[in-house]
C-alpha cells in the first residue's frame, strides 16, 4: 500500500507539471482525458458492485464537467458555447442516471460525447 501511495504521488507531480506547462487548449484536453479515465473506473466499480467507489468516481466526473462548463463564455461564445453547455449538461444527466440505475450503457453515451468534444479541441488546438 505504501508503494501505491508513492506511485500516486509521482503521478500527481507529473500531472501538475504537465498542467503548469499546458496551453488552455491542452488543459481542456487533459480534463477530458481525466474524465474519460474516471468514467472507465466507474464502469469497473459498477460491474464489481463497489458502490462507494462508484459514487466517488461519479462525483469526480461531475466536478470535471462543472469545471468545463463554468469555463464557457455563454454571453460571447455564441452557438459553440451554447452547444458545449448542452452537451456537458447531457453528460451530467447521463452520469446521474448511470449512478442511480447502475447502468454502464449510459457511461458509453458520456464517453462517446466526450471523445467527440476531445477530438474537436485537439483539432482546434492544432489550428490555433
Amino acid at each position: 500500500m505504501l508503494m501505491d501511495s508513492g506511485y500516486d504521488s509521482y503521478q500527481q507531480v507529473d500531472l501538475d507539471a504537465q498542467a503548469a506547462a499546458a496551453t488552455p487548449h491542452q488543459l481542456v484536453v487533459m480534463l477530458i482525458d481525466g474524465l474519460l479515465d474516471e468514467v472507465e473506473r466507474v464502469r469497473g466499480h459498477i460491474q464489481m458492485g463497489r458502490l462507494a467507489a462508484k459514487g466517488t468516481g461519479i462525483n469526480k466526473c461531475m466536478n470535471i464537467l462543472i469545471g468545463l462548463d463554468s469555463a464557457l463564455d455563454l454571453d460571447n461564445g455564441g452557438e459553440l458555447a451554447q452547444n458545449l453547455h448542452q452537451l456537458y449538461d447531457f453528460c451530467q444527466v447521463e452520469l446521474y442516471q448511470a449512478s442511480v440505475n447502475n447502468d454502464v450503457e449510459r457511461l458509453g453515451a458520456v464517453e462517446s460525447v466526450m471523445e467527440n468534444i476531445k477530438q474537436g479541441w485537439m483539432n482546434f488546438g492544432q489550428q490555433a
